[in-house]
């Protein structure tokens, strides 16, 4: 009975599928590559030396030229995802029990890649360490948040909100731990990955469909992935651009000072959480927020 509460928790669900797309070949983004290679069309080589060793609000990089790359970005991204997603429609229903849950993974993993696109241009730090597969706690939350900003949820503005004056108010130049696994941020994002569990459920279901029919369901599961791929996309760039962090002003000391929210709970990792029972996670309530034209 056990296994089968882990099975239908849909905030377990959605960490199992985060987890596993983060592991997928190329869907990590090497912040100081992808940084130099976005900007050697530019600007000068200090101020990519000086974005990519702080950030580029530090090197004082144009909110334009930051729009231009952000851009750029979402739109290779998008059609990448979409061109995949076609092309796993084309078998049609006799593979469905193999492609939808590839086409499931290789879409986050193409979230994953625009979130860290678009967080290392309105410097957020590093999300992944080099060392090893396994995501920690405070990037599974922050992508989390960020996947939520993308899915429209109110709560997911406020509390990426939350961690970036963190970061910005102490000049701090790694994830605020405690605040985003244990302190106030946490109980946020345990919430909106329930929610997120959730909807991508509907979204498997729908992929689902859209397959069913060979070649036909190639042009609409492409469609449908272009979509939705592309507003959400935008609705985490427009977020991110707001915040304090991607400020010209901004500016980043070279110490690696850890900024600790307050502890409002001991909770477990999110490790734990994905072998944990369903304790009513499933059944909570986020707000979207409007999409915006």
């Amino acid at each position: 009975m056990k296994q089968g509460k882990e099975v239908e928790n849909p905030e377990s669900r959605f960490f199992t599928v985060l987890r596993a797309a983060a592991k997928l070949p190329g869907v990590r983004i090497h912040r100081e590559a992808y940084l130099r290679s976005a900007l050697a069309r530019h600007c000068s080589e200090e101020d990519i030396r000086r974005a990519t060793e702080q950030t580029p609000a530090a090197a004082g990089i144009s909110a334009e030229i930051l729009d231009k790359l952000a851009n750029d970005s979402i739109r290779f991204e998008t059609g990448k995802v979409s061109a995949l997603s076609a092309a796993a429609g084309i078998p049609g229903i006799l593979a469905l029990p193999a492609t939808v849950p590839a086409d499931l993974a290789q879409y986050v993993g193409h979230m994953l890649r625009i979130a860290q696109k678009l967080a290392y241009l309105y410097s957020w730090p590093d999300l992944f360490s080099e060392e090893g597969d396994d995501v920690d706690d405070a990037t599974m939350g922050v992508l989390t948040l960020f996947f939520g900003v993308m899915f429209g949820t109110q709560s997911a503005n406020a509390a990426v909100g939350k961690v970036a004056g963190m970061m910005s108010k102490e000049v701090a130049k790694k994830l605020p731990q405690k605040a985003l696994t244990q302190g106030v941020v946490y109980p946020m994002v345990k919430k909106i990955a329930a929610y997120l569990g959730v909807q991508m459920t509907k979204q498997s279901f729908a992929k689902t469909v859209s397959k069913a029919i060979p070649l036909v369901g190639a042009a609409v599961s492409g469609g449908l992935t272009f979509a939705t791929y592309l507003p959400m996309a935008k609705r985490l760039k427009r977020h991110l651009a707001g915040l304090p962090l991607a400020e010209p002003s901004y500016r980043v000391t070279d110490d690696d000072d850890i900024v600790d929210g307050e502890v409002v709970e001991e909770g477990e990792g999110f490790a734990a959480m994905a072998h944990a029972d369903d304790h009513g996670a499933g059944t909570a309530v986020v707000k979207r927020e409007e999409p915006r034209s």
